[in-house]
């Protein structure tokens, strides 16, 4: 079954709805860590590439922001049921790259999908609201909109959990993201893109940008003016130089 699970999944960047192979062309190696055998070779992005993929999400990002709450649900709801149907080879490549237990790995898989699940059902239910300001004088109305592009930086321990958690809530919001994994375990988050690709979301609206030069890939993005949220797992060390960015 390894063979055939490794045999599915894409090893280039994701960006704008196509797999396309990093700008400089480099790929880097992603091992088990239980054998140290490389496993596969996985396109390697450098900051113009993810640039690229910022711009691919801004454009893409007009037209979901645009799209009925009910129609995003739904495509959120599809990605958890192409998980669910593919547990046992998600489990499976997360024990590969990740080195745990597959047990362990099955229960991740499951969890992970949960997420597009439960957002799936929040998506409806992004309600306003009216209320009357602590003078008595003025009323409030909250409006919940789109924020625009997300980047996401999810850590190794995780990589669907992660990944799903991030990429839930921001689609049922109306927002496109830009996900760069961990370079240690990339793979399934390339096939989490696969999976949303397939669940019917939109060229554009996810993009994951594997790549050895993390934080030079990171920083790129997040100067860039059209990133309007940045969520970070990882850490202590990293998230500091991530804040004073």
């Amino acid at each position: 079954m390894t063979a055939d699970v490794l045999s599915k999944v894409p090893t280039d960047l994701f960006i704008g709805g196509t797999w396309r192979a990093g700008s400089e062309g480099g790929r880097f190696d992603v091992t088990d860590p239980a054998t140290g055998d490389v496993i596969a070779q996985v396109a390697d992005a450098s900051a113009e590439d993810g640039l690229a993929a910022v711009a691919a999400a801004h454009e893409a990002g007009k037209a979901w922001a645009a799209t009925p709450p009910r129609q995003r649900s739904e495509v959120l709801r599809k990605a958890w049921q192409l998980m669910t149907d593919r547990a046992d080879e998600i489990a499976t490549l997360i024990s590969l790259e990740n080195g745990k237990a597959l047990t362990d790995a099955k229960g991740e898989a499951t969890y992970a999908a949960e997420f597009f699940r439960w957002y799936a059902e929040e998506t409806v239910r992004m309600d306003g609201m009216v209320t009357t300001a602590p003078s008595g004088a003025n009323r409030i109305m909250v409006v919940h909109q789109p924020v625009g592009v997300c980047v996401l930086v999810t850590p190794w321990n995780f990589p669907a959990a992660m990944a799903t958690r991030k990429i839930g809530p921001a689609l049922g919001a109306g927002c496109s993201v830009v996900l760069k994994p961990a370079s240690d375990t990339p793979l399934t988050a390339l096939l989490m893109a696969q999976i949303l690709d397939d669940a019917g979301v939109p060229a554009g609206v996810v993009n994951v940008v594997p790549a050895r030069r993390s934080g030079e890939v990171v920083s790129a993005m997040v100067h860039d003016d059209r990133v309007r949220k940045l969520s970070f797992t990882g850490s202590t060390e990293v998230g500091r130089v991530l804040l004073k960015e």
